[in-house]
């Protein structure tokens, strides 16, 4: 007797090329959910739009480099449902449905409508689309009726609208036909980009997955170290140099107690403190080199992988869209 697993829903848009702080923070995480659970993993090529809708000549570029960099990090088509959001136009539906029934007051008070609004001020974002995104995801997740989905506790808010639009569908219509997903409450990790900020395609401070072994090893060496250790024989802070958070995420406890030590005594310099934990991105990251370049050389694998898997989809999102419709007499 086949026992169904619980399934699970998560995607990503594709705004940019993916870096570390993606694959720590999502990927990893996705990749382990695979063996317990039934997943679907998506490229919102829609949402994208929400805030590049002027400038949509990389969407394809991104999205094509975004699944090679899922593919390569360990996301199993043959384990889980990979696809392209815009491949299955019921997303478009259902997001038209639901935003007939969803009060403004509940798209207004997102707490991060207003913030992306202050943050990037080199776009206009006071559009329809921009202000009712979270609906479209709202869509995106009902109609795959997941028992899941991974989120990061600042993510909460989006996923509760999502419930609260599934109960007042399910009111309205006076058929359960959505049931609410839960939290699969996940840490994600802060990394650190080269300039010791948080990681950010809008920082310019990243670490691509698709950077080259000498790329990755320029941008280390220029990663910055704790302000105050002027010259090499000055002891360090390690608690204030992203340098040693990268450690603590890709060294071995013994090295990391190493360097704590030693850079506190100034026993080790910044170049060689860079050097050891640029060995081990480098080792973490070459499995995921060698798996680029097979996929880069056979193209044809990719767009079988994206076609079963939006056949695959869109058997699911045609039967929710008709439980849709069947509640509300279309």
């Amino acid at each position: 007797m086949t026992i169904s697993r619980k399934r699970v829903l998560s995607g990503m848009q594709p705004s940019g090329l993916l870096h570390l702080g993606n694959y720590l923070g999502a990927l990893e995480n996705w990749k382990g959910l695979q063996t317990e659970f039934e997943c679907f993993f998506f490229v919102a090529d829609w949402h994208a739009l929400s805030t590049n809708y002027a400038d949509t000549s990389r969407i394809r570029e991104f999205s094509r480099e975004l699944l090679i960099d899922w593919i390569a990090a360990g996301i199993d088509p043959e384990r889980s449902t990979v696809f392209i959001q815009s491949r299955i136009p019921e997303h478009a539906v259902l997001h038209l449905l639901l935003s007939m029934m969803t009060p403004i007051s509940w798209l207004e008070r997102n707490p991060t409508y207003k913030e992306k609004q202050e943050e990037i001020k080199e776009k206009d974002l006071s559009t329809y689309g921009f202000l009712g995104y979270p609906v479209l995801q709202a869509a995106d997740i009902l109609l795959y009726k997941p028992d899941f989905v991974p989120v990061g506790k600042d993510q909460l808010p989006h996923l509760e609208l999502t419930r609260e639009l599934a109960r007042r569908f399910n009111d309205i219509y006076k058929k359960p036909v959505f049931p609410e997903p839960k939290e699969h409450l996940t840490k994600f990790p802060k990394v650190m980009g080269t300039d010791g900020r948080k990681m950010s395609k809008s920082y310019g401070n990243t670490i691509n997955l698709s950077d080259t072994e000498p790329v990755v090893r320029q941008k280390l060496k220029t990663m910055v170290t704790d302000p105050a250790r002027v010259r090499r024989h000055d002891p360090g802070n390690p608690d204030l140099c992203a340098v040693y958070d990268f450690h603590k995420i890709f060294s071995l406890p013994m090295i990391q107690e190493q360097i704590n030590t030693e850079c506190r005594t100034a026993a080790i310099g910044c170049i060689d403190c860079k050097k050891l934990v640029a060995d081990r991105v480098v080792e973490r990251m070459t499995p995921m080199w060698d798996a680029r370049a097979r996929l880069n050389q056979d193209p044809s694998y990719l767009n079988d992988i994206v076609t079963e898997g939006s056949r695959r989809a869109g058997e699911i999102a045609k039967e929710t869209l008709h439980d849709v419709n069947e509640a509300m007499n279309i």
